[in-house]
């Protein structure tokens, strides 16, 4: 069975950076994905934190369509991540009010159980929607989850890291020794519920205010996005201070480099603490999240694991200004990745938009 995975579409956002809402991009996508047996949506595919959700599905209607017919008679798996939780959240409460109280790390379940998920299945009728959560062993060396679990041990102090580790430090939620699955939504899935309902009634500017205010950070305080004087006093003296009062408080440890390269490498850290805390066990492990494809050509820091085992990111199909004006391709946050996995081998990646202009719309 040959599988093409993509994720982190983020269709709906508010931004418009999601590059396959354009028709010519769209076209792109469903043609890449073809000749695939399987494809996998890992995480992300909806936004549904910056408008409610019939706006969300109305925006995303043209390539869900598109994807049932590019897999009809074919497998769809959905696997939901932090900004489409909802699509999952319905059932795992029905798995709890059943009896399961120990949530394993490969799940799936019928998307008939949420409203949310059955309307997407319903866009695709003649194809095979399966919902996974947290992941999927997509073959017996291959697992491929979305990765937002990565954000309890990310030291980039990102809001949500520092929201997840508030929660679970008053809540002691890291006291019941894993942290397994469990204890991962404990902390994480109210953050994701409480963005997801404070949008459906609320106007879009003032929910996306708290992301854009985290890229405005980053892009003036880091050296590879600010060169003002006062993006380099917030580097050199705000920043480290807020940290230094957020670890103080017992919320880290955080540090106050944020460039780059340290997001990099704190998101490729934090995913193999999330490997070892729920037992994965892979020769490969697929994730998404922190939209920066990879291993690339270049690459070798952090993308091992002991046991010779190897982390592999899918990129995203999200333009974000903030990471890639100014630069094309060779960017690794450049929008337009498809992981494929075949019988046997390590993924393989596709840029498949090399060659298409994102700067306008």
């Amino acid at each position: 069975m040959v599988t093409a995975i993509v994720s982190d579409l983020h269709l709906g956002t508010v931004s418009g950076g999601d590059v396959t809402r354009r028709p010519d991009v769209r076209a792109r996508l469903l043609e890449a994905l073809a000749p695939a047996d399987r494809v996998v949506l890992l995480g992300d595919a909806l936004e549904l934190r910056e408008r409610p959700s019939a706006e969300v599905l109305d925006l995303a209607r043209p390539l869900l369509e598109g994807l049932g017919e590019a897999t009809e008679g074919k497998q769809l798996v959905m696997v939901p991540g932090n900004h489409d939780h909802e699509l999952v959240a319905p059932s795992l409460e029905a798995a709890r009010l059943a009896g399961v109280t120990t949530l394993l790390p490969e799940g799936t379940f019928d998307p008939a159980h949420g409203p949310l998920a059955a309307r997407v299945a319903a866009l695709m009728p003649r194809t095979e929607v399966v919902l996974a959560y947290p992941g999927i062993r997509l073959r017996e060396d291959v697992y491929a989850t979305h990765g937002h679990y990565l954000d309890m041990h990310l030291t980039v102090p990102r809001m949500e890291c520092v929201l997840a580790s508030a929660i679970a430090r008053f809540t002691g939620v890291r006291a019941t020794g894993g942290p397994a699955v469990e204890a991962y939504e404990a902390a994480l899935s109210p953050i994701y519920a409480f963005a997801h309902s404070m949008v459906q009634n609320s106007p879009a500017s003032a929910v996306t205010k708290g992301g854009d205010l985290s890229r405005s950070v980053w892009k003036r305080s880091s050296p590879d996005g600010g060169r003002s004087l006062t993006g380099l006093a917030l580097g050199k003296v705000a920043i480290p201070a807020a940290v230094a009062a957020i670890n103080a408080a017992g919320l880290g440890p955080f540090r106050p480099d944020i460039s780059g390269a340290e997001l990099r490498r704190g998101g490729l850290r934090a995913m193999a603490a999330v490997v070892a805390a729920t037992g994965i066990e892979a020769d490969h492990v697929i994730f998404g999240h922190t939209h920066r494809a990879g291993p690339l050509e270049d690459d070798v820091e952090g993308w091992w694991l002991p046991g010779h085992r190897r982390l592999t990111n899918t990129g995203s199909w999200l333009y974000e200004a903030v990471f890639v004006d100014g630069s094309g391709p060779e960017n690794p946050y450049w929008p337009g990745t498809v992981t494929w996995l075949g019988e046997t081998g390590a993924p393989e990646q596709v840029g498949v938009l090399t060659d298409v202009d994102l700067s306008g719309p």
